[in-house]
């Protein structure tokens, strides 16, 4: 019985390596995927646009429900660019980038209006 315990704590060490590689492996991988240009393209525009809603919203030109409310279609816009990007290996189609691209103008053209 020691035995087939002794190989049980084996076979769990080596299982617990092989899980932390792998988890390492995938956050390097979705580090250099976040730099992908169609990604960085969307991601840029999302963060010009917080700063946007903003510099609205102090100036006064929109309501504070309104940014938030901005802000909050902006976060499933980014939701919805990471789950694109999961489920082609770290990076968005050019359809998937344009869909995200029309989405953004939707956004834009309510901020400030």
């Amino acid at each position: 019985m020691f035995t087939i315990l002794n190989g049980s704590r084996i076979a769990i060490a080596v299982l617990t390596l092989g899980l932390a590689a792998g988890a390492t492996e995938l956050a390097n991988a979705e580090t250099w995927n976040q730099a992908h240009p169609r990604r960085a393209e969307v991601n840029a525009r999302l963060a010009n646009q917080n700063q946007r809603i903003n510099q609205e919203r102090r100036e006064g030109e929109i309501t504070a429900g309104q940014a938030r409310a901005l802000h909050a279609q902006d976060r499933f816009i980014r939701r919805e660019e990471r789950f694109e990007a999961r489920q082609n290996g770290g990076h968005i189609t050019r359809s998937e980038q344009r869909s995200l691209n029309q989405q953004e103008n939707a956004v834009s053209r309510q901020i400030g209006r």
